[in-house]
């Protein structure tokens, strides 16, 4: 505390005397004016000629450094410090601002505490916020119109907001940007482009503000779909579904069967095919052999024969045997 009032008390007290010590200097170049992003360094330079005694460096009115020549710069915060060059000419010293914030944007002065003699520049320091489009691509059909909303948030100033379309810059009447108040300073934009596409295109949304060596941008791949394509897609699509359901009715039958149309009935063939055979007489159940034949001979054994003159059914098969 004690060191501040030193620092605010010692320009008071060296402008009382410096008129009657009859010092006689001025400023040769001021400061110029400096726009830079929040969060990086700046500097400002105010050149005095030979004789000078003491210089001092104002932000918004505020004293922040002050350069005396038989002692140095006085510093008070370490985000104002200050280096120093002497030449033939004159003494300069160099106001560096570390870390710039919102609040810093303003009038920064140099003064020589004396009437008429000092130099002043503006300083702006400016918030690089987010842009973004919601979608990176977008379908749409033939003859159909759509809006694309590029949204910044988080700005100061307000950017600047364009569209392009495949490097070529879209005409201002195409689009309408609304701007609003944020908090802490801050500004949002709402940028809204309607369109009718005719082919695939890429759209991008750039956000400018003077700090910034580039615009950011955002992009979106809008993909144009013809009506021919759309009817050529959805034949595919039935096409994959018959062959789902052909493949669905092989599955069935492969599992239950089938029915064979060449099959003929059973007893129809039979019928058909095989000529009926006349009935056997009557075999009598006894019969007599006589002694000698049994002693001189044997009746000889009658093997069955298959009657292979007409077609037969593989399942049923008659036989006939004579004795």
């Amino acid at each position: 505390m004690e060191r501040f009032q030193k620092f605010i008390l010692l320009p008071l007290i060296l402008t009382a005397l410096l008129p009657g010590l009859g010092f006689c200097y001025s400023i040769i170049n001021g400061p110029t004016n400096a726009t830079v992003l929040a969060g990086s360094e700046v500097r400002f330079n105010c050149t005095v000629s030979v004789g000078w005694v003491i210089l001092i460096w104002l932000s918004n009115g505020n004293p922040v450094l002050t350069v005396i020549n038989s002692q140095g710069a006085v510093e008070t915060s370490d985000r104002f410090t200050s280096q120093n060059y002497t030449s033939s000419i004159g003494f300069t010293s160099e106001l560096i601002i570390r870390n710039t914030q919102l609040s810093d944007s303003g009038k920064i002065e140099c003064s020589t505490q004396q009437p008429s003699e000092n130099s002043f520049a503006f300083l702006s320091v400016q918030v690089n916020g987010s842009l973004f489009i919601k979608n990176s691509t977008l379908t749409v059909k033939e003859n159909k119109t759509i809006e694309i909303v590029c949204e910044a948030l988080g700005w100061a100033p307000s950017p600047d907001i364009t569209w392009m379309t495949n490097d070529s810059v879209i005409d201002k009447s195409r689009y309408v940007t609304q701007q609003s108040q944020g908090s802490n300073g801050l500004h949002n934009a709402l940028s809204i482009l309607t369109l009718t596409p005719m082919d695939t295109e890429i759209l991008t949304c750039l956000a400018d503000i003077e700090a910034l060596p580039n615009p950011q941008n955002a992009t979106v791949t809008v993909i144009f779909v013809t009506s021919t394509i759309g009817s050529t897609y959805q034949n595919e699509i039935r096409k994959v579904s018959t062959e789902k359901k052909k493949d669905g009715n092989l599955e069935n039958r492969q599992r239950h069967g089938s029915e064979n149309q060449g099959y003929i009935p059973e007893e129809l063939w039979n019928t058909e095919q095989i000529p009926r055979i006349a009935s056997l007489p009557p075999m009598s159940s006894k019969f007599t052999v006589s002694a000698a034949d049994l002693r001189t001979s044997s009746v000889p054994k009658v093997q069955p024969q298959r009657r292979t003159d007409y077609p037969i059914s593989p399942k049923k098969i008659r036989n006939v045997t004579l004795v």
